[in-house]
């Protein structure tokens, strides 16, 4: 019988596949152990965010260079010893005016840089993909407003709906406490197609998105602020209770895509993560029509629906 439903399961998959546009995705935007740096840009906004980060690093290198030779020269031109009577000046105008004048063009020069990154991420562009995001103690639910459906997306070890038994993973879990690795967890990432090392960034269900397409995101929280960041893609914005913020990217290279809640929001703020799978057209076309029909998904009746803006 435990042969027969793991056959089934597999079979499941192999169905599936088009509906959950996994085709051997490449992962792209993932945390990994000892890593240092950014992860690889996906997008316009994080490859300008990105650039800003090397120009401030290069120009505060410099500026703290030249502070501590300025301060180990003073330490020894003007010691008791090289200079054994002191000067008795209480101003020096030019110097007073240089130090003034240098950082008001240091943080005009930053400025000449930052500010229309800020205004390129600030300002939204017409959506292709309009996506309402709400985000739950502890979980994310997603509202696809052109097509009127949505879905909820666990964790994948906390995904209480997962129908543990059926697949031959033993008596169901529930929610308990998420982030307990073993031998379930294990065969969950396995069955869903994500590597070992995607334990905790792995959801039951994905954002999928077209590639090269302009996607917006309508945030808000439904209980306390949490925060919706996809490090890859260069975006992070609060969801705030009672408020709807917004975001935007357009990912320009397929692949699995790994975020997380960036706001403390409680007990289990920590597993919470997002997935994001990026997809050609044809894909997503494919995934979205299997999506609209899927009964796991929750169809909105049209007086529901909310407009794209």
């Amino acid at each position: 019988m435990r042969l027969m439903t793991k056959f089934l399961a597999l079979f499941s998959i192999f169905l599936a596949l088009p509906a959950t546009a996994q085709q051997a995705l490449e992962t792209v935007g993932k945390p990994i152990p000892g890593g240092f740096g950014f992860q690889p840009a996906a997008t316009e906004l994080a490859r300008d965010l990105q650039f800003l980060d090397w120009l401030i690093l290069v120009i505060i290198t410099a500026i703290t260079i030249f502070v501590t030779g300025l301060i180990i020269y003073i330490i020894f031109r003007f010691s008791r010893k090289n200079n054994p009577i002191p000067a008795k000046f209480t101003h020096h105008t030019p110097i007073e005016i240089a130090w003034t004048i240098v950082p008001i063009v240091i943080l005009v020069f930053i400025g000449s840089f930052s500010l229309p990154v800020l205004f390129k991420s600030q300002e939204i562009p017409e959506a292709d993909i309009t996506i309402k995001v709400t985000g739950y103690q502890w979980y994310w639910g997603y509202e696809y407003v052109d097509h009127g459906f949505d879905f909820d997306s666990f964790m994948l070890d906390a995904a209480y709906e997962i129908d543990d038994e059926a697949n031959g993973w033993g008596p169901d879990q529930p929610m308990g406490t998420p982030g307990i690795r073993g031998e379930i967890a294990n065969a969950k990432l396995e069955y869903f197609g994500y590597a070992p090392d995607e334990f905790l960034l792995a959801t039951d269900t994905a954002i999928v998105i077209p590639v090269n397409k302009v996607v917006v995101m309508q945030l808000t929280g439904a209980d306390v602020i949490h925060s919706w960041a996809m490090p890859a893609f260069g975006v992070k914005q609060d969801a705030v209770p009672g408020r709807l913020s917004q975001l935007w990217f357009s990912a320009e290279r397929e692949g699995i895509y790994f975020g997380q809640c960036s706001e403390l929001c409680g007990k289990s703020h920590a597993y919470m993560p997002i997935t994001v799978k990026v997809v050609s057209q044809e894909v997503y076309d494919a995934w979205l029509k299997g999506a609209i029909e899927d009964e796991q998904y929750t169809i909105l009746p049209e007086s529901m629906k909310v407009a794209s803006n």
